[in-house]
């Protein structure tokens, strides 16, 4: 890639054996340095890759070889030289710049480094804190480099993508009004409204209703986030999303057309993405997966066996096989029946963490003998019905959860990823799907009282409105999910866009009258004034191109990250402030 700049004629990753005998001008850092004696090597790196450069006490003439004595790992210098072919059989395959090397007439030091903290080097060796310190030269790793330029060439190509399609770019305001989850907002102190506060957006949600109900039909936005929550790998207090949403539109509008940028951007990045996507339902994705963002690339899919043990003398099966709501479920992890018992008992505290009571298992051991502390409580009859229906072979583990279905199924959801991993079941490619139908409500028992189950502003499905108030629960949405290698990778539904039933959805969670108005009163006023129907959606930018980057935490396609504590280590940042800082907002420290 040739670029003009006044400093350099090519980059540190362009040069090959068809440039052999040019002059060239190279700047960038010095990577690797090897003293032969009679001859220096230099690996000179910089954003696109490396290229060897060569020191000749003959050729590079005094001063330059001289100065090359001198120069150390991370010193940035320019460089004059002629590309020659390197000696034969010392070709490095391993560079993209491997043929070919660059014999230095003239070297300028732009400036000196210290030594660096760690080896500037994808095989580094220092901890994630040490990186995140000095994340300036974390950066100059070639895989962190890639990574945001992947980020970069993703971003670049889903914006196309909409572009071609009408879609208008629209910015919305940072600075915005508390939200429903306002025990997660960043809130913003007022100077010239003591006792007032802004919050910083967790979504544009609100934002881009008003703008279809302005008019701009398709709109989008690269938006940065923000949440204060409980960090994991996959979560930061300030993230970017792709925003976007569309009017005059019904659900398949919507999907088909977020299937055609979804595609096209993923296609620029040479990944296939098939279209029309599978698209699977809540309850089915719940009761084979045991979760709503299910990695559908190996199978373990989760079984229902609560006939079987109706009558069972197994007094905790029986009980959740015969109670309304209630499933006894299995999952049969095959080659896991050779563990050894002490590794099997490890997988308790596992289920714990996700929920359990305990773990109730059986190990098929391949000599044909079983081993588990609940089996002497079934019958013949109901391990022949059980092998028979979990397709069970000797080396198999079958663990079961009972109790409440979606509770049930999550935790051997949660133990299929854990056996997957554990058993290093191949997860090869990328796996794309659609989740769809979503429960409009789910029970808060926190607060007993209905929650959203995506947001406030969702869609119900027609065919339940009527039931809103009589049986809530029971009520589905026009919502989908976009999911991605086992991750929820974006998410979108269709909006009420009328005021009364609006209204009726927040009464159903919680909101007075009063507050309700006292909260999103522009919005109830917005919706009065012909309000089209509308869609939308949300992808995750960090998570998606985690995914792409095949990393396993968004931070290490984030250029300046936090840690799971939330704070930067580089900056200090969260910090505290000074009196008259606060003062000036009227705040004060407990």
């Amino acid at each position: 890639m040739n670029k003009t700049h006044s400093m350099h004629t090519h980059t540190c990753g362009e040069l090959r054996h068809e440039h052999i005998g040019q002059e060239v001008v190279l700047t960038g850092w010095v990577w690797r340095r090897r003293d032969h004696g009679g001859l220096i090597f230099v690996d000179l790196r910089d954003r696109e890759g490396a290229t060897q450069i060569a020191f000749d006490p003959e050729h590079s003439g005094g001063s330059a070889f001289s100065a090359a004595e001198h120069i150390r790992s991370e010193w940035p210098i320019r460089v004059t030289g002629v590309v020659r072919e390197r000696p034969q059989g010392m070709a490095n395959d391993k560079m993209e710049t491997g043929e070919i090397e660059v014999l230095i007439s003239q070297i300028e030091v732009l400036n000196r480094s210290k030594t660096p903290p760690f080896q500037i080097d994808d095989a580094i060796e220092a901890g994630e804190d040490v990186r995140l310190r000095y994340r300036y030269l974390d950066i100059r790793r070639p895989g962190m480099m890639a990574n945001l330029k992947l980020r970069s060439d993703f971003t670049f190509a889903i914006r196309s993508a909409l572009h071609r399609r009408a879609f208008m770019e629209v910015e919305t305001p940072t600075l915005f009004k508390s939200t429903p989850e306002g025990a997660r907002d960043f809130l913003v102190p007022s100077r010239i409204q003591p006792g007032h506060f802004y919050a910083l957006p967790q979504s544009p949600q609100l934002l881009k209703q008003l703008l279809m109900v302005g008019g701009v039909e398709r709109y989008y936005q690269i938006a940065k986030c923000f949440r204060d929550e409980d960090l994991r790998a996959d979560r930061q207090p300030e993230f970017t999303q792709v925003d976007i949403e569309m009017s005059f539109v019904d659900q398949d509008d919507v999907m088909s057309e977020l299937e055609d940028v979804l595609s096209e951007a993923f296609a620029a990045m040479g990944v296939d993405m098939p279209t029309p996507l599978r698209r699977l339902s809540y309850k089915d994705a719940m009761e084979t997966y045991g979760s709503d963002k299910p990695d559908t690339r190996f199978g373990m899919h989760l079984i229902d066996v609560s006939d079987i043990f109706k009558d069972s003398a197994f007094k905790v099966f029986a009980s959740a096989a015969n109670a309304e709501g209630s499933v006894v479920t299995c999952l049969n992890a095959k080659g896991a029946g050779t563990w050894a018992r002490a590794r099997i008992d490890k997988l308790e505290p596992v289920a714990r963490e996700l929920g359990a009571k305990g773990l109730a298992w059986i190990a098929f051991r391949e000599d044909g003998s079983v081993n588990s502390p609940i089996v002497k409580f079934f019958s013949d009859e109901e391990m022949a019905a059980l092998r028979e229906r979990a397709g069970v072979e000797p080396g198999d583990l079958v663990m079961f959860a009972a109790g409440p279905r979606i509770e049930s199924c999550q935790i051997l959801g949660g133990m299929r990823t854990h056996m997957a991993e554990a058993l290093e079941v191949p997860r090869e490619g990328h796996d794309f799907l659609w989740v769809v139908d979503f429960p409009l409500f789910h029970w808060d028992e926190d607060r007993g009282a209905c929650a959203a189950e995506h947001q406030p502003f969702t869609q119900p499905r027609e065919t339940d409105i009527e039931r809103l108030e009589s049986d809530p629960l029971s009520v589905g949405s026009c919502t989908y999910d976009f999911v991605m290698d086992g991750y929820e990778a974006g998410g979108g539904g269709m909006r009420i866009h009328d005021a009364d039933l609006q209204a009726r959805v927040l009464e159903n969670l919680g909101f007075t009258p009063e507050s309700a108005r006292a909260q999103f009163g522009f919005l109830l006023d917005a919706l009065e004034y012909g309000a089209p129907p509308m869609g939308g959606f949300a992808l995750g930018l960090d998570r998606v191109c985690m995914l792409l980057a095949g990393e396993d935490s968004i931070r290490e396609v984030m250029a300046f990250p936090k840690t799971s504590s939330g704070s930067d280590l580089m900056s200090d940042a969260p910090s505290e402030v000074s009196l008259r800082q606060l003062k000036e907002v009227s705040l004060r420290t407990l």
